[in-house]
């Protein structure tokens, strides 16, 4: 049985569909062979109640996120949502929504290490199973002129905090990664392919 074989045998049955418009998500569950339908909701609500931190946000967003679609898929379909957040010093960095922001964000991560935590919900009509994925991402020192060269080439506005570890500031910043560097991207793969299996 070659490697495709054996990833269509997990979700043998179960039509797959992709909770999330990312192309990085989409280049992930791509790479592990599974046939997969992206479908999306809008205006799902993203917030969290006070008190959570770090594993708990992502998880609780993905959770809300799955449990809309809920109502929505058939019963021999299968819905994956992701969340991932950039927390550092117990404060989440979401998108940033200026050029400002951008570069406030990267200044804040310069120097020291934060973490990238994705919240993964799969879920049918008769089960639903959560984990999360915790990498820890060592940034060297940024100079102000690295940090808005970034910015202004990159535009990393859709990216949770103001980076994505594929483009040029993980090439020059990242020095190194505790984890999964696909959790960082925004899908971690491989734990994601354990829990197909034993789901």
């Amino acid at each position: 049985m070659d490697a495709k074989q054996q990833s269509l045998r997990l979700v043998e049955g179960y039509k797959v569909i992709l909770a999330s418009n990312s192309p990085r998500r989409k280049e992930l569950l791509g790479a592990l062979g599974i046939p997969f339908e992206v479908r999306t909701l809008q205006g799902i609500d993203e917030s969290y109640p006070e008190g959570l931190a770090g594993e708990e946000i992502a998880l609780y967003i993905s959770g809300k996120k799955a449990e809309a679609y809920l109502s929505t898929i058939a019963d021999k379909e299968l819905v994956i949502t992701a969340d991932t957040i950039v927390y550092d010093a117990g404060q989440v960095l979401g998108k940033p929504a200026s050029r400002e922001e951008a570069i406030a964000m990267l200044h804040q991560l310069s120097g020291h290490a934060h973490e990238v935590i994705t919240g993964v919900t799969i879920a049918t009509k008769q089960k639903t199973v959560w984990f999360a994925s915790v990498s820890q991402v060592h940034f060297s020192a940024l100079t102000d002129e690295e940090i808005t060269y970034y910015v202004d080439h990159f535009k990393p506005y859709d990216k949770a905090g103001a980076y994505g570890i594929q483009e040029w500031i993980g090439h020059v910043a990242v020095t190194h990664i505790e984890g999964s560097y696909f959790n960082v991207m925004g899908l971690p793969v491989q734990r994601l392919y354990t829990e197909l299996k034993k789901f």
